[in-house]
């Protein structure tokens, strides 16, 4: 490794030591590891739906802002089908979930607000709330009481401005599902904005995968943020929600302001996914057969339970130790990939599996059978 720059290097030397130094691996295996939960991605859908748009003219890149000449007739179209889709009166697409987020919490809460944020909230949230200019405050991870106990206690303390609650709907290491319900009572109760990151459950729940929370979306205190390069196949981001806050985006959003526009072909595919997503359930229910499969399989030969979503989180604890294990598999034939801190707390590195359309059920068995014997030999 170059000696040019002897801090950095001293630095990654020490993540290299304690097992948490990160490098780019090639796909390989079966896949456990990727989003596409409904198998999008490689499909025959998007390709022909990426040969229709080109040979109807759409171009391939945007040439600019949305606010200069990079607004494409796709964007737009994307975004009212969108909000037609999930049950909302505005969306904006964006570049990405991470650009996204910055842009919803740089943006939306304002100065004297409070932001209640799950404990296990991604890190996008947390770097948007840290460009933003309202009060940050966690609250335990699914506790609805503890954020019904955060806003009494910021009220009392003379906190008046508007109050957001910050959760995801499927968190991404954990796999568990967010309270939205209670959450979306108390935010009723307390006059409180609830913001849900549906990026992991968009396309796998919800009546034509619109969600965990669609039922709750044409809610004007909701905001809902669905990925597009997870179960949706492609890229980018659609914040969902009322009017005046997705205007409020367009005109003071630094993240979309200066951005220059995702691609009118990827918005062309996009609009191609949920068109899937509402004319082929098939899609989805197949996806949850694997799932439900994955679910049936860990607690027969892992004597894992609990599970409740796509995402199956195999806590190993030492951060060597897991990627020791994910590494065996991956000799093995199966594309599993190590969690390590600080994404997610100390002592907690896993196994992060995803389920998908893209495996079978023979191979899911097989990645199970195989794993038990692992998972022995590092049990107490």
């Amino acid at each position: 490794m170059s000696s040019s720059f002897p801090r950095h290097t001293r630095a990654l030397e020490t993540l290299k030591a304690r097992g948490r130094y990160r490098q780019l691996l090639p796909r390989a295996g079966h896949d456990f590891a990727s989003n596409d939960y409904l198998g999008l991605a490689g499909s025959d859908v998007l390709r022909d739906a990426a040969a229709e748009a080109l040979g109807r003219g759409v171009p391939v890149g945007a040439g600019g802002a949305r606010l200069l000449r990079g607004n494409d007739p796709e964007h737009q179209l994307l975004e009212q089908e969108a909000a037609a889709f999930f049950g909302t009166e505005a969306a904006l697409f964006m570049g990405g979930g991470f650009q996204a987020n910055l842009a919803i919490f740089s943006t939306l809460p304002q100065q004297g607000d409070l932001v209640l944020y799950d404990a296990l909230i991604h890190a996008s949230t947390h770097d948007g709330m840290r460009l933003g200019r309202a009060d940050a405050r966690a609250f335990s991870h699914n506790d609805t009481a503890a954020a019904a106990q955060a806003i009494t206690d910021w009220r009392e303390a003379g906190g008046s401005g508007q109050v957001w609650i910050a959760v995801e709907a499927v968190y991404s290491m954990d796999g568990d599902l967010a309270p939205l319900k209670t959450l979306k009572a108390l935010c009723d109760r307390e006059g409180a904005v609830l913001l849900v990151d549906e990026a992991h459950s968009t396309g796998v729940f919800g009546d034509a995968g619109r969600g965990l929370g669609h039922r709750m979306a044409q809610s004007a205190n909701v905001v809902s943020l669905h990925t597009c390069g997870k179960a949706l196949g492609g890229s980018g981001a659609l914040i969902c929600g009322a009017a005046p806050l997705i205007d409020m985006l367009i005109n003071k959003a630094r993240a979309f302001i200066y951005a220059t526009a995702p691609s009118p072909l990827n918005a062309a595919l996009v609009r191609a996914a949920l068109r899937e997503l509402s004319h082929n359930p098939a899609r989805q229910l197949d996806a949850w057969g694997n799932i439900t499969h994955a679910h049936a399989e860990a607690g027969r030969l892992c004597g894992i339970s609990g599970l409740t979503s796509q995402i199956l989180p195999i806590v190993i604890g030492d951060d060597k130790g897991c990627m020791a294990v994910a590494a065996t598999l991956q000799d093995r034939g199966f594309d599993v990939r190590g969690i390590r801190p600080p994404t997610v707390p100390r002592g907690t590195s896993r196994l992060r599996l995803s389920i998908s359309k893209n495996t079978s059920r023979a191979v899911i068995t097989e990645l199970f059978s195989t794993l038990a014997p692992l998972l022995e030999e590092i049990r107490p």
